[in-house]
């Protein structure tokens, strides 16, 4: 592989963003983040810069340039600064900058964390969560003195960057000041960056009260749903949830006085995100839009925003984008070598010819490529109707992509080729394995697990045949295990080969079509714990095989030493003049006998 890498030079023309240059002055923007707003004044992130926008909508301007990313932008009670949570000088900190725009002032100095990025499930460090009313100091998050990724405690800054003082609050997250500052809405726990929808376990989070005087804690929402990111008004708190039916997030707002909770906003297709409260009104997300909610009217309707600059990263360009090779292999008799790189599809050569892109479609997006086993066709996924879909294309590059599926409603894990090149076999997020014939672009479904996807299947050699693990439900344990099992494409018919007490993945069929391979964990050596008087069972797995037909014999049965008793001689004939057969390669057909088909299970012996 390594003559395939050297010759890997690939090139690409490539467009970031979805919207062209020219089109983009006139369109309107998405993709904008965390708001705020302050009077007429919007503030929010686009492409890991700030922009400043009226609160009407309008042409944004840009207030930050920096290569790293600048988000959580929060107005000044007066609305004269900016703080924010910045990537300038290698580290995520507090910034502080004028609100018409001007040289950030960096706050706080912290160590470096592993894991400190906007898109990581924890959310990158220091971020800002609001002001206190007094003018003078930044509330945030920080992990600067917690070992636990999913942990963080609520500092206060000044703007004149003192050293941070702790809340006295052993973790927090989002939160929001009453007018006098004597008490503060919050969230305990920190998970908006981990998207589980429907979440009902113990770390979905409530909004409490802590009164700083009488140190005391009041929940308000006591919902077994998501109740995050709440926001002080006069005598009211704002937050987010998706405690309705849907279980969208949206608005609701909690009466201090009544102690009624009213929802605000109606979203069914997506969130409410990232809100952030004004003296007169509320901003937030929704599918890439900024929308704002008026205090008074409890309206709320999108604020219609554009951009206009040189849109650096959407500039149409020349990309090297060997760094970006999602997926390779050699192709059936070895001559090139087939890469995914950078949304492309490419064939390099051995030693001579030319490095082939074969789709060369900027803006859209190819991924898990395969070459069939014909060495025809070469298939992919593409982007190119809007949704995903499968796609082949003539080897060489010649003619037009052909769209083999339809229709699709989800997303498309592997592909995998019949051996016979007829058929393309996958799994989806919707918990299917299907196939479709190439000719007939005719789908079947070969089975539908009720928990996790389908991602680990395989073809027999005579194409009638496929193997797959999937999570099984075991009602009376309450619990799921992944079993093999065995689908004819002749019959229709599902056979189970393995059972429910061991976890078993990974069915590979052998290339004579006699055995199937699997990986199971059911090597049971148990050692005694050191500290209590336990069991424990390290390295479970072994690779073991399965006989398909009871006619074949296991490579591993019990060895004998017989006697062989010496045949007799066969009479000899003249084979002068005459040419010698040649033998000829016998067509391989998979035989499976279900009967008695897990007694045939045996370990192969290796580690």
């Amino acid at each position: 592989m390594k003559k395939y890498f050297i010759l890997l030079i690939l090139f690409t023309t490539s467009i970031a963003l979805a919207q062209m240059v020219d089109s983009t002055i006139q369109n309107e923007a998405r993709l904008l983040r965390f708001p705020a707003i302050h009077q007429n004044k919007i503030v929010f992130s686009y492409a890991g810069d700030l922009y400043i926008v009226s609160s009407e909508g309008g042409m944004a301007r840009k207030l930050t340039s920096d290569i790293g990313y600048e988000m959580f932008a929060r107005f000044s009670p007066d609305g004269k600064q900016i703080a924010f949570t910045g990537q300038y000088d290698g580290n995520t900190e507090v910034y502080l900058i004028p609100a018409e725009g001007g040289i950030p002032k960096r706050l706080t100095y912290t160590a470096t964390l592993e894991r400190d990025y906007v898109w990581d499930r924890m959310g990158p460090n220091n971020i800002v969560m609001t002001w206190k009313n007094d003018g003078e100091n930044i509330v945030f998050r920080s992990r600067m003195r917690e070992w636990n990724d999913f942990n963080g405690q609520l500092y206060t800054v000044s703007v004149k960057g003192d050293l941070p003082q702790q809340l006295p609050l052993p973790r927090g997250g989002f939160c929001s000041f009453s007018p006098d500052d004597k008490k503060m809405a919050y969230n305990r726990v920190f998970r908006e960056f981990r998207t589980w929808k429907k979440y009902r376990g113990g770390m979905a989070d409530d909004v409490w009260i802590y009164d700083f005087e009488t140190k005391t804690v009041e929940n308000i929402t006591n919902n077994p749903a998501q109740d995050i990111i709440p926001m002080w008004h006069q005598n009211k708190i704002y937050f987010a949830s998706d405690r309705d039916e849907n279980k969208r997030m949206n608005l609701y707002v909690y009466d201090l006085a009544t102690k009624q909770t009213k929802k605000l906003t109606n979203f069914a297709d997506f969130d409410v995100k990232w809100p952030s409260i004004g003296e007169t009104a509320i901003v937030f997300e929704n599918a890439g839009y900024i929308y704002k909610l008026d205090l008074n009217t409890e309206s709320y309707d999108k604020v219609p925003i554009t951009i206009s600059n040189d849109m650096l990263v959407g500039r149409s360009r020349i990309e090297e984008v060997s760094d970006n090779v999602t997926n390779y292999e050699i192709s059936p008799d070895g001559n090139r070598a087939l890469f995914g790189a950078h949304g492309d599809v490419f064939t390099v050569p051995v030693k001579h010819g030319p490095t082939r892109n074969i789709t060369a479609t900027s803006g859209i997006h190819e991924r898990n490529s395969k070459w069939s086993p014909d060495g025809k066709w070469i298939t992919f996924i593409s982007d190119q109707s809007g949704e995903n879909e499968i796609y082949i294309k003539a080897q060489n590059g010649s003619g037009k992509s052909i769209q083999i599926t339809n229709g699709a409603d989800t997303y498309y894990y592997q592909m995998y080729w019949s051996p016979d090149s007829k058929k393309l076999l996958w799994g989806d997020k919707k918990l299917r394995l299907r196939y479709v014939d190439v000719s007939t672009k005719k789908i079947t479904e070969v089975a539908k697990a009720t928990a996790w996807e389908i991602r680990d299947y395989s073809w027999s050699p005579d194409s009638k045949w496929v193997a797959y693990s999937q999570y099984t439900e075991l009602p009376d344990q309450g619990r799921q295990m992944r079993k093999i099992y065995l689908y004819s494409l002749a019959s229709e018919k599902t056979i189970e080969v393995t059972d429910e007490w061991y976890a078993s993945d990974s069915p590979a069929f052998s290339s004579d079509g006699k055995y199937l391979y699997f990986v199971s964990e059911r090597d049971f050596n148990p050692i005694y714990s050191e500290t209590e008087w336990d069991y424990a069972y390290e390295d479970m797995a072994k690779i073991y095989l399965v006989t398909l037909s009871k006619d074949v014999e296991s490579p591993f049965k019990p060895k004998s030493d017989e006697v062989t008793i010496k045949p007799e001689e066969p009479e000899k004939k003249n084979k002068k003049g005459k040419e010698e057969k040649k033998e000829e390669k016998k067509e391989v057909v998979v035989k499976v006998d279900p009967d008695g088909l897990k007694d045939r299970i045996a370990v192969l012996p290796i580690k």
